[in-house]
């Protein structure tokens, strides 16, 4: 066996040259796991691992022991038993700047849309200084969205952060694109997280486009890259996030999804052995949900803001999931996509009876809040109503309330859908929410 002094050496690995450390072995592949034994490392830190095709990167995600555990960032192949494992003693940063605009990332922040590296002169860890709640700019100021349903009816304060509720194939990404496009913010950034490779390209090209892929920068880690790709995707995300708002800037961030980030983290979990809690889902998960959704919001007297939207993918739309049900906890409010809707043929699909705002009240007049909530309650009204009225049973005059929810229930309906390219005002839907509760009223 190789000494210890035999083992401390210099290594070359691609262009870089990694510093004299102790390299240690690969002894075991259990899935997506690897073990080592002979290496010192800190959780979290970055190894390279040798393979038949040269070195791959793999965190420390734990350790048993003497034995490391390493999830790899790629595709595990070519792994030899006995490979050399060496720590990075060079903490692995993120490049941040202005130069990010219009570029597509990976999850580790490595450009991947064929425009060259990315030249930044500063670079960022995944992991910042946590803001104490108590130096948070108050949230007073509403952010147009350019939806008129949310605008008017679910507005939204700059520096919230709101979660997307939605089954599979009811127009979320759409309606993400529809807000890239309308949000009056200074900056963009995107995660897609776990999406398809196919959905990744017609987002960044079909939805979000030209003009706003301008002002946005967009990390992609589709379904096929690691649960370590996926995991850092986020986390990538919200530190190029949070390099825009400490230059004072006001950022949207658009997270795609959620789901997919306590899907992964429940990968690499039970991958190393902890526990099943909630449906499969360890601890570790609803521990690092509020940790990435308590980046985003706003900084303090001398930053920016961050209005986040996270989308969270219902399983059957079911709003009971342990992700949905945890996600609703630590967000400022949730917007739910209905299917019956996007099955009629109603976009966006936007249920407002099952949607809320927390921070409307705070962001809105007295008199908003009153035109939303009579049109939200005849809203709701039909709805309760709704079996009735299909079959015929409601006999008009029977409950002038009712009566009167059924003749607005077009003009209602017409009001809340809105073109994917269409983009209306903040001012404009509070003119137009103000002319149909007229409207009701007066029926």
């Amino acid at each position: 066996m190789n000494s210890l002094a035999q083992r401390i050496n210099q290594y070359q690995v691609g262009d870089s040259i990694i510093h004299p450390v102790v390299a240690g072995k690969l002894v075991r592949v259990v899935g997506l796991t690897l073990e080592a034994v002979g290496c010192s490392a800190a959780v979290g830190s970055m190894c390279k691992v040798e393979t038949n095709d040269g070195y791959i990167d793999a965190e420390v995600v734990g350790f048993a022991g003497e034995r490391l555990f390493l999830m790899p960032s790629e595709r595990l192949t070519g792994v030899l038993p006995g490979a050399k494992v060496i720590p990075q003693t060079k903490e692995v940063g993120i490049p941040v700047g202005m130069e990010l605009l219009g570029r597509v990332l990976d999850g580790m922040g490595n450009p991947i849309d064929g425009k060259g590296d990315v030249k930044t002169s500063t670079m960022s860890g995944f992991q910042n200084t946590r803001i104490n709640p108590l130096s948070r700019k108050a949230i007073k100021s509403p952010l147009d969205t350019g939806i008129k349903a949310i605008n008017a009816l679910l507005t939204v304060g700059q520096g919230q952060r709101m979660g997307l509720f939605a089954g599979s194939g009811v127009g979320k990404s759409v309606l993400l694109g529809m807000m890239t496009r309308g949000t009056n913010a200074d900056v963009v950034v995107v995660g897609l997280i776990g999406e398809r490779g196919r959905e990744v390209k017609e987002f960044i090209e079909e939805i979000l486009g030209e003009e706003g892929r301008a002002r946005a920068v967009v990390i992609a880690a589709p379904a096929d890259a690691s649960p370590l790709m996926r995991l850092k995707g986020c986390e990538t995300a919200l530190t190029i996030a949070e390099y825009f708002r400490d230059q004072g800037l006001n950022v949207l961030l658009l997270m795609d999804s959620l789901t997919r980030f306590a899907q992964a983290q429940r990968e690499i979990a039970l991958a190393i052995g902890e526990p099943p809690a909630t449906k499969g889902y360890p601890p570790s998960v609803f521990a690092k949900l509020p940790a990435l959704v308590e980046r985003a919001g706003n900084g303090n007297d001398n930053q920016g803001s961050i209005s986040a939207f996270f989308t969270v993918l219902t399983e059957g739309d079911d709003l009971q999931d342990p992700i949905a049900d945890a996600s609703r906890a630590i967000l400022d409010g949730h917007i739910v996509l209905s299917r019956n809707l996007a099955d009629a043929g109603h976009f966006p699909a936007i249920d407002v009876a099952k949607s809320i705002s927390r921070v409307m009240p705070m962001v809105t007049s007295d008199e908003h809040q009153t035109l939303a909530r009579v049109l939200k309650q005849a809203y709701a009204l039909y709805e309760e109503n709704k079996e009735l009225i299909t079959i015929g049973a409601y006999s008009r005059g029977s409950d002038p309330r009712i009566d009167k929810a059924i003749l607005i229930k077009p003009r209602l309906d017409h009001f809340l859908q809105q073109g994917m390219k269409d983009s209306i005002s903040y001012n404009d839907c509070l003119t137009q929410l103000a002319v149909l509760t007229q409207e009701f009223v007066n029926s």
